[in-house]
This record gives C-alpha cells, structure tokens and sequence, in this order.
C-alpha cells in the first residue's frame, strides 16, 4: 500500500497505465475519510486548453522512477468522473466515481463523505 506522505511527493510526476501507457500527470491525492488512507488520485488530462482532472484509484498502484503506475487501461481512466482543473469533487458525485469503476460506495455513518483532499 502506498502511505499517504510517499504518494505526495509524486505530485507533477506521470501516471501511466498498466501497460505503461502515459494517462497525465499526477496532481493530488484523496483519502478515505475514516482511514486518511490514499485511495484515488486525481490525473490531469486533456490539451492545454481543456485540462481537466480524472480520478483513479489507487489500490494496486506502483511507484517508479518518476512515475505512478496505476492498475487500469488509459480509456477507462480518460473517461472517468472529472472535475475543472482548479475544482473539488462535489459530495453528491463521489458515488460515480466509485461506480466507475466498479468500486462499492457507502457515505459515513452520518452521511459524511467519503473522499477528502490532500
């Protein structure tokens, strides 16, 4: 598992798929919120005047010399939950992003969310 200082300091470094196919750019990290463990990382894709940042899990992610291997193909990951590159991930859309990809999702026993940022 990768702890959340380690992930941090792979900020700006490329992501890649599990072939090792360049996706974007790692540009932060959201943890459980009852755990604070790493758990998506949000990528940022697209041309320079239309970036946007993807999410990605981390379970079964890699670090490398200079990048963050993660454990699903590039178009999945391109075509998942986005937010503008300066934005948050709304409370009420985290339920897609896990749905995405095929993840099971349930808020906090009082309806607290289940994502922060780092």
């Amino acid at each position: 598992m990768i702890g959340a200082a380690d992930i941090r300091e792979w900020r700006g470094h490329a992501v890649v798929d599990e072939k090792g196919r360049r996706i974007g750019t790692l540009e932060s990290v959201y943890v459980e919120t009852v755990s604070d463990r790493p758990f998506f990382a949000t990528v940022t894709v697209g041309v320079v005047s239309r970036r946007r940042l993807v999410f990605v899990p981390l379970d079964d992610a890699v670090l490398g010399p200079g990048y963050v291997r993660v454990a699903f193909p590039k178009a999945l990951v391109k075509q998942a939950p986005s937010i503008d590159t300066d934005g948050v991930l709304p409370a009420e859309e985290e339920p897609a992003v896990f749905a995405h990809y095929g993840l099971p999702y349930a808020p906090g026993a009082g309806g607290e969310r289940r994502l922060a940022r780092r």
